[in-house]
């Protein structure tokens, strides 16, 4: 699953990777969420683009977007079958840059996370199909979700789920998709070979969005940061007896 993650290289250097037309400015962002605007790269009349759509995928299909579970990731395994996905992932595929990803482990009783990210640095692009949603009154709403696939040997450790990343030199063949055919595609959806990705505990400060997130944090400080993370204990009335003058006890 991908529930949150990081975009922090350059806008040139994602250009040059992704090789989209349009020249984009936007700064790094730390703590991309759920229903906020991100990023997809498409192929759109031979040429690939940069658009923004809202992460959360609404099928065209869908009356009213507030009833509606948010789709933040396709299922590998099914998402040719789900009415939700089946016309987006034969039409609609593309790629969403990234320079790594959030997960949480559960550890000693709470939910400690992991920032998790290419053992080699490089940005990724996470597989994505997207839909676009017309309102009843005409409003547009271009909408994508991150397909996911089941967990490598490494990764498994942190969780069974894992966002599909499609290779620099399989990009074309995943956006392509004038052919309406599924078949070149499929095997591109699988997890990342063992030993592509590293990972390592950051801060559950990942509430909030700056630089300090990604940062490795020492047991120490995870020890520190689960003390703080403990309810505090109400003080406690004892009742006055006979012997201290009314006063009550302090312990």
């Amino acid at each position: 699953m991908c529930g949150r993650f990081v975009i922090t290289s350059a806008p040139a250097a994602l250009r040059q990777l992704f090789g989209y037309i349009e020249q984009p400015n936007f700064p790094p962002r730390y703590n991309v969420a759920p229903t906020q605007p991100i990023p997809v790269v498409l192929l759109e009349n031979g040429a690939r683009h940069f658009r923004l759509m809202r992460w959360g995928l609404l099928p065209s299909w869908v009356k009213d977007p507030k009833g509606f579970t948010l789709l933040i990731n396709a299922r590998s395994e099914t998402v040719l079958e789900k009415p939700a996905f089946k016309n987006a992932i034969r039409r609609r595929r593309g790629l969403i840059p990234a320079d790594g990803y959030y997960e949480w482990k559960a550890e000693g009783g709470r939910k400690q996370p992991f920032f998790i990210h290419r053992a080699d640095g490089e940005p990724l692009g996470f597989a994505a199909v997207f839909e676009t949603w017309v309102g009843p009154n005409g409003e547009e709403l271009d909408t994508v979700a991150i397909v996911t696939a089941a967990a490598g040997e490494d990764l498994a450790a942190l969780h069974d789920r894992v966002p599909v990343t499609i290779s620099p030199r399989d990009f074309e063949r995943w956006l392509d998709s004038r052919g309406d055919d599924v078949d070149a595609v499929f095997p591109l959806m699988s997890a990342p070979r063992i030993g592509e990705f590293a990972w390592h505990p950051v801060s559950t400060r990942v509430a909030n969005d700056d630089d300090q997130l990604v940062l490795p944090i020492s047991a120490d400080e995870m020890e520190a940061e689960a003390e703080a993370a403990k309810p505090k204990k109400a003080a406690r009335k004892v009742a006055a007896s006979s012997s201290d003058d009314g006063q009550g006890s302090l312990f």
